[in-house]
């Protein structure tokens, strides 16, 4: 085994929600070394996950074995958001033919799901039943998807991407003071499941304290199959004996048929451009990566570098431009196996001049008085994302999720893993806002087999044809518009990632009618804003965490959002 990781400048922290300071700055935390940045890098949301990264191209592994390996790993370390049960989106650039695919192993609603499943018997949406219930769940996809890439793009065998998180699982990791603080918080939710209670707590449901030791040894065995057997494990084996004994007994649909049903599916990234720099994301269900072009094509008629990082104009241009994606977001997108989304005209240099000319830069315009646009006739605050970069030029941004934290919150008896709660994306009832507070329409309605929209945005920036930073980012509804702001710190502000990352974040989404501003933004520019009609709330954060890798002027470097504690990037030591 060669020698592995240095991580320089890792930043813990003892909540997630650590206020920034009156510069924005509250943490470095960049791996930048002439010998190792040579050779690759990772960032995730948990150190000991990206090591498990570096590990494995350091052993002749590419990035998509890399982010295997990383994703299996946080499905121990990180359980409220890293998962095998649950899914997300993957974004894969392979170096030697140039192409970038979308693996979308986003959930799916099992196949006896209906549009009125979670409506009580006055017609109105019953969130226990789309948030903590067994129907609460859909169709796992992350064990698909990664063995989807893998096969596709990999060359380590399987079981050696697997076999670090099993380790993990079975002799134990040691509990963060975030995670003792997280499942403390949780106890009651978590506790009304007897599996969840046993498999994250000690006798009794007493919370493990920081520094103890957190066992899995029935998530260890599960990991183990997955690694003799591959994805038919989850989906027609053992595995899946127990996720439907589950469902059965609490009243789900997941059923035999619905997962063996499930498949990943690879889609065309879409693409965009601005200032110069090509932008390639995730299409829907993805929202994230149509509104993020979408709102860039808006930005790039305004002189964003001229106003300054921090300004009022600035913050106010955002807000404005938030709010008109989101608005089209309740409307125009769901599943595109389901649903016909408008994506040329969204995307099109018509669409964004006409609503570039309808923002008026000295007044906010109440949301009230903002509707989707009208095409012409013919998006967990707990996800995660890594990114990982290899020596040969790959890349992966991957985003997966259980939806809320720790999902449903029901874990599979014998199995030692949560259950998402995804069908709590889907819209229950048309103009009920779901748990971030996101409306929709008929777009992005429940049926059998859909996948749910989601705002999980992984992203690839490519300078000149070549890639030069990958990211993502946890955070609900948030994370399109930290991802947003990512890209505008570092093309119009020429930030490295490290200090875009750290910069105070805003956030605006149409409705609830509120401008959410981290602190670190000046009290002027504060007064400015409500000044022009906005109301504005300041947080101590946005619950986003950024995990970004790029390559420049022949070096790696990689940034972890220091918003959440434990994430960290790391780079292999070279021979």
């Amino acid at each position: 085994m060669r020698r592995l990781i240095l991580l320089l400048f890792v930043l813990q922290s003892v909540f997630a929600a650590a206020p920034l300071g009156a510069q924005g700055i509250i943490g470095y935390n960049e791996v930048h070394h002439p010998e190792y940045s040579k050779t690759g890098m990772v960032a995730a949301q948990h150190l000991i996950a990206a090591r498990i990264g570096t590990e494995i191209l350091a052993d002749g592994g590419n990035a998509v074995d890399a982010a295997v390996g990383v994703g299996f790993a946080l499905a121990v370390t990180l359980p409220r958001a890293g998962n095998i049960g649950g899914g997300g989106f993957m974004l894969v650039y392979d170096a030697e033919s140039g192409e970038t695919t979308a693996i979308d192993y986003r959930e799916m609603a099992p196949l006896r799901a209906t549009r009125d499943m979670f409506l009580d018997e006055n017609g109105d949406a019953d969130p226990m039943l789309s948030r903590s219930s067994h129907l609460a769940s859909a169709v796992p996809g992350t064990v698909a998807g990664f063995w989807q890439a893998h096969q596709d793009f990999g060359k380590l065998p399987w079981k050696r991407l697997v076999e670090p998180a099993i380790s993990l699982a079975r002799d134990g990791i040691v509990v963060s003071r975030d995670l003792a603080n997280q499942l403390a918080r949780r106890k009651e939710r978590n506790c009304r499941n007897e599996a969840t209670c046993r498999y994250f707590y000690k006798a009794g449901g007493e919370p493990y304290e920081y520094g103890e030791r957190l066992v899995q040894s029935d998530l260890a065995d599960t990991l183990q199959l997955i690694a003799d057997e591959g994805a038919d494990a989850f989906y027609k084996g053992a595995i899946a004996d127990k996720i439907v004994a589950e469902m059965e007994a609490g009243g789900g649909l997941v059923d035999r048929a619905s997962l063996v049903a499930f498949k990943p599916v690879m889609r065309d990234a879409i693409r965009g451009e601005y200032r110069g720099y090509e932008i390639v994301t995730m299409p829907p269900p993805s929202s994230g990566g149509v509104h993020v072009l979408q709102m860039l094509n808006v930005l790039s008629h305004f002189p964003i570098a001229e106003m300054g990082r921090g300004s009022a104009d600035k913050i106010h241009l955002l807000a404005e431009v938030m709010r008109l994606a989101y608005a089209d977001r309740s409307e125009h997108l769901g599943d595109l196996d389901f649903y016909n989304v408008p994506m040329d005209w969204l995307l099109s240099d018509e669409y964004a001049n006409q609503m570039a000319e309808s923002i008026d830069m000295k007044w906010a315009r109440p949301s009230t008085d903002v509707s989707a646009g009208v095409p012409p006739l013919p998006e967990s605050e707990d996800t995660t994302h890594f990114s990982v970069m290899d020596a040969d030029g790959n890349v992966v941004s991957n985003t997966y999720t259980l939806n809320t934290s720790y999902g449903s919150a029901i874990s599979v008896a014998g199995a030692g893993f949560l259950l998402n709660n995804e069908m709590e994306d889907f819209v229950s009832k048309p103009g009920t806002p779901n748990v971030y507070g996101l409306l929709g329409g008929e777009a992005n309605a429940v049926e059998a087999l859909k996948r749910p929209l989601s705002s999980m945005t992984p992203v690839i920036v490519f300078a000149d044809g070549e890639p030069w930073f990958a990211t993502g980012s946890p955070g609900g509804s948030k994370i399109i518009t930290a991802v947003l702001q990512m890209i505008i710190n570092v093309i119009d502000h020429g930030m490295n990632i490290a200090d875009a990352a750290h910069q105070p974040r805003m956030h605006h989404q149409w409705f609830p009618d509120r401008l959410e501003v981290e602190i670190g933004f000046g009290v002027d520019t504060i007064q400015l804003l409500e000044e022009r009609g906005h109301k504005v709330v300041v947080k101590g954060s946005t619950y986003t965490s950024l995990q970004t890798v790029s390559y420049r002027d022949g070096f790696f470097r990689g940034a972890s959002d220091p918003r959440r504690p434990n994430s960290g990037a790391a780079a292999p030591r070279p021979d």
